[in-house]
């Protein structure tokens, strides 16, 4: 560093963390021969000047230029020298020309430095040239400053899978204004490689390097790019993500649902690898979870793949069955039981059969399997594709009333886990949602009320079982234990009355106790979702609390606001203040638009009936919709999308009257 370093004025600068006076240090650190400590000070120096990004900092500047003298150092080992270059692509992202948050030093350094970044992509490296063309990618620097240094890059590169990175980085400059007297040859040379190159990845390259300028251009050669898909060649965007990313971004090219379909069976069509294979059945299940018309073309290819060589494209063909429901697995039953004896994908199947109401899943579930996890996952909605999961095992039950007899051993299985907390919440969810359970369960539910510390859900099932399941023996000791809990002392964590008061005095009312006790009890805790759905289930017994109701209809929370407008309405008939409070709730619904809360909305619209009027050319928007209604990925967007469209379907009748 010599001299240079310590010209600069370093304890004028700043960082993430305050002066960067620190930096000298650091950056001597990473340029020396000691590699743990280059280490420490590549992450250290990475902390300070980017983190998580979102401004450039006022040292940044100035430790460009030695930077990148590191990493241009052959003496270097290779990673550090690719760490180096990844902070300076980090920084580049991160400083979009007249941004906010971008030092003002930040530009004329990154211009002056431009030349030794160029200059890396003639590196001996292929690591240091591929970091060296994404920082230049990442940045918004104009292309005539670096199409001269580009297309001679190009030219000499002999990398095959480098030529690919260079070709999105020379399509990206050659969009950056002004891109000088070089735009039209670099545009030029890119459109000669994707209408007469001979090697396929480097016409799928071009393709993309010339995105987004030119949209059209995927319609226009899909069947282009599914080739190269398919070719062994695409092997070389291993950098840029891997097999099932490249698939992906390429898919992604193709937005509606009529394009994307037919590129999609062009994937399908039958290939000799199998990673290829599942790549493809991967974006089949992106597509299907993003639309629903693409489900009758698909659904042939998914089912031949049931007898696939490969465990990995098995398991994704019996996914992507069950996610589309009891009418893609009903054809496919004999074939998916057939698997339960396949161990690679027997859990799977045991899935898919549930899903479809099979009744040869009996047996199995019945034993509670362990591949179906305790607690329920979510996952959120990101890149197309397709996530392939197993449901929790209570959720797996929940689908199955039919069998509930067969299956209550499970349930007793899961109640009886000592320490599992929850356990009351999701079985005893299943218990009521099937409307029956064995005196072995209830005894363990009214354990759980009489002993565990969270004992409201088991409160609630109970409740929601009913006298008429539970007996007269096990109602009265519930009640009798109900009535404590409704008089014991306590307070919730805010202070308050204690919640736990209102949910029990809720739950004996449910068991022939005093509907006023249950409505005082739950009219201190109306800012809850739980105790409005409560008082809903009163009905007019809670008439006295409509003034709050009212209030809480226009909660800025939407589960507020849905739970106390059923319950207004329930209480009072007050349908002018509950449906515009419910149609609050579904707004987009029409344009595809999923919020949780909306099941649970519509519902109370049908409950509602003709003076839900208003709602129904909303509700015939959303049933004409193509796009799957939903807030989550893997199977459970495809159930969000079913539940919610059944609700719907439901309610228009009843809101047409």
């Amino acid at each position: 560093m010599g001299e240079g370093l310590d010209a600069v004025d370093w304890a004028a600068l700043r960082h993430n963390y305050g002066s960067a006076a620190d930096l000298p240090e650091l950056l001597r650190a990473c340029a020396g021969d000691d590699r743990e400590a280059a280490e420490d000070a590549l992450s250290e120096l990475s902390n300070s000047l980017f983190h998580d990004g979102g401004w450039i900092c006022s040292a940044a500047p100035a430790v460009l230029p030695f930077v990148l003298r590191s990493a241009a150092d052959a003496g270097l080992a290779p990673d550090v020298r690719d760490q180096l270059l990844e902070l300076v692509g980090g920084l580049a992202a991160d400083a979009p020309r007249g941004g906010p948050g971008v030092d003002p030093g930040w530009w004329p350094a990154w211009e002056r430095a431009l030349p030794q970044l160029l200059a890396l992509l003639g590196d001996p490296l292929p690591a240091v040239r591929r970091r060296a063309s994404r920082a230049l990618r990442c940045s918004d620097t104009p292309g005539a400053l670096l199409l001269p240094g580009l297309l001679a890059a190009l030219a000499a590169e002999g990398d095959p899978a480098l030529r690919l990175d260079l070709l999105l980085t020379l399509g990206r400059a050659a969009r950056c204004e002004p891109a000088g007297p070089h735009g039209p040859e670099a545009l030029g040379l890119l459109r000669a490689l994707l209408t007469d190159g001979d090697d396929l990845q480097e016409r799928h390259g071009a393709l993309l390097a010339l995105l987004p300028g030119e949209p059209e251009l995927p319609g226009q050669h899909a069947e282009l790019l599914a080739s190269a898909l398919r070719d062994p060649g695409v092997r070389r965007w291993a950098e840029h993500g891997g097999l099932t990313r490249v698939y992906t971004r390429t898919t992604a090219l193709f937005a509606a649902p009529g394009p994307a379909t037919a590129f999609t069976r062009a994937l399908l069509r039958d290939h000799p690898d199998a990673a290829h294979r599942a790549a493809a059945l991967g974006q089949a299940g992106g597509l299907l979870a993003e639309w629903r018309s693409p489900t009758a073309e698909l659904l042939p290819v998914l089912a031949a793949r049931l007898d696939d060589p490969a465990p990995e494209v098995r398991r994704l063909a019996l996914d992507l069955l069950a996610c589309l429901g009891p009418a893609a697995v009903a054809p496919q039953a004999d074939r998916i039981a057939a698997l339960l004896e396949d161990d690679a994908v027997a859990d799977t199947a045991l899935w898919a059969l549930a899903r479809g109401g099979d009744p040869r899943c009996v047996p199995a579930l019945s034993t509670a399997p362990a591949g179906f996890g305790s607690s329920a996952e979510y996952f959120g909605l990101g890149v197309r594709g397709h996530r392939p999961a197993l449901p929790a095992l209570h959720e797996v039950l929940a689908l199955l009333p039919d069998h509930a007899r067969d299956l209550m051993p499970a349930v007793e299985q899961q109640l009886a886990r000592d320490g599992d907390r929850t356990a009351a919440h999701r079985f005893g969810t299943v218990l009521a949602g099937w409307g029956t359970a064995s005196p072995t369960a209830v005894g363990r539910l009214l354990d759980l009320l009489a002993e565990d510390p969270t004992w409201a859900p088991a409160a609630e099932a109970l409740a929601r079982l009913g006298p008429g399941v539970l007996g007269a023996d096990a109602t009265a000791r519930a009640r009798e234990m109900l009535y404590a809990r409704m008089n014991a002392p306590g307070v919730d964590p805010g202070g308050g009355p204690d919640a736990g008061a209102g949910a029990a005095a809720w739950a004996c009312w449910r068991l022939g106790g005093d509907p006023e006790a249950a409505v005082a009890a739950l009219a201190a805790h109306l800012h809850r979702p739980a105790a409005l759905r409560m008082l809903a289930d009163l009905g007019p017994h809670a008439a006295c609390c409509a003034g709050q109701l009212r209030v809480r209809a226009a909660d800025r929370d939407e589960w507020v606001g849905v739970a106390a407008a059923g319950a207004l309405w329930a209480a009072t008939g007050d349908a002018e203040t509950a449906v515009p409070a419910l149609l609050t709730a579904l707004r987009g619904l029409g344009e595809g638009r999923h919020l949780p809360v909306m099941p649970t909305a519509v519902r109370e619209l049908a409950r509602i009936g003709p003076a839900a009027r208003p709602a129904a050319p909303l509700l015939r928007a959303a049933l004409a919709g193509d796009r799957r209604l939903r807030s989550n990925a893997a199977w459970r967007g495809f159930v969000e999308d079913e539940e919610l469209r059944a609700a719907v379907a439901g309610a228009l009748p009843a809101v047409q009257g």
